[in-house]
């Protein structure tokens, strides 16, 4: 936690100190997920879910080049109704950042990274990133990924989005020795649904044995992440054919106006959104929640078995 770039909130560092449960949130969601007030009302109840089951929440960012792992309420705040403005930041972006000392909201990645800096070890976002459609030509995967490989982090998501090829996805996640845990399911989500088509590689049902198979790989000195994928509910899931529509149409848009890189993620999502009518945005906002339960649930049990 000695880190000269990084400000843990008090609550989180003294939760962190007493070896009580924390959970790392990402702040992506509020500047580019949705706008504002809804982003900073979305951000405030997950952090009040995440407390009403047990858990400190650290919602991270990067302000004035500061790293931060947790926000005050007047930074939640701002980082909403600044939105896109404030840069998108994974991994490469974190140094230049703070060099500059700009304001970045972070991604899967680099949530990871400062979640790991402040000690934090369970994170909840919606879904990670992952292999995006028609990658053997385009060579766009998200750097979600190899954090997932290197960063002691488990990252409590409703899969991969289904935006993105969830096949290759998975090989690659297997490829760099990655574990994904279906909760309660055998069936990898694809987000916005229950099922993909494709497994996962082991199936857990409780928080408890969620935390102890994260203790023993790390007490195995076995590095790097942990996807564990939660299904969005059933009542809160998109039809599957409305929802692939959607996603076939925006993928079409984004290729006609030459949408690439870092940008193409928050343009499909707010595409699929704009065409479903916003019903994609509703259940968007669901999976979080109940992502963040489990979320705090899980790290309630590992701080346990301290």
């Amino acid at each position: 936690m000695n880190n000269p770039y990084l400000d843990i909130a008090p609550e989180v560092k003294e939760a962190l100190l007493e070896g009580k449960a924390v959970v790392a949130l990402e702040s992506t969601i509020i500047s580019h997920g949705m706008p504002y007030p809804q982003n900073v009302e979305t951000a405030r109840e997950v952090e009040k879910i995440v407390r009403q089951n047990g858990a400190v929440p650290a919602t991270i960012a990067i302000l004035g080049g500061r790293l931060k792992a947790g926000l005050l309420s007047e930074e939640l705040d701002y980082l909403g109704k600044a939105g896109q403005a404030v840069s998108k930041v994974s991994r490469r972006d974190i140094p230049f950042m703070v060099a500059s000392r700009k304001d970045g909201a972070t991604t899967v990645a680099s949530t990871m990274i400062i979640a790991a800096m402040a000690g934090i070890r369970v994170f909840a976002t919606g879904g990670i990133g992952g292999v995006h459609r028609g990658a053997q030509e385009t060579f766009d995967i998200s750097a979600d990924l190899q954090e997932l490989a290197s960063t002691n982090v488990a990252v409590i998501c409703a899969g991969a989005k289904s935006i993105l090829d969830i096949g290759l996805t998975l090989e690659y996640l297997e490829t760099n020795g990655v574990p994904v845990v279906g909760y309660g399911t055998d069936e990898m989500p694809s987000f916005y649904t229950q099922k993909s088509g494709f497994g996962v590689d082991y199936r857990i049902n409780t928080p408890e044995e969620l935390a102890k198979a994260l203790k023993s790989k790390w007490d195995l000195n076995l590095k790097g992440g942990v996807v564990i994928a939660n299904p969005i509910h059933q009542e809160d899931a998109m039809d599957d054919q409305v929802i692939t529509k959607a996603i076939n149409q925006a993928l079409a848009e984004m290729k006609e106006r030459g949408v690439k890189g870092k940008e193409s993620t928050p343009f499909l999502l707010a595409k699929v959104a704009e065409i479903t009518g916003g019903d994609s945005l509703a259940s968007n906002i669901k999976l979080v929640y109940s992502n963040a339960e489990l979320a705090a649930k899980t790290a309630v049990e590992l701080a346990h078995l301290a």
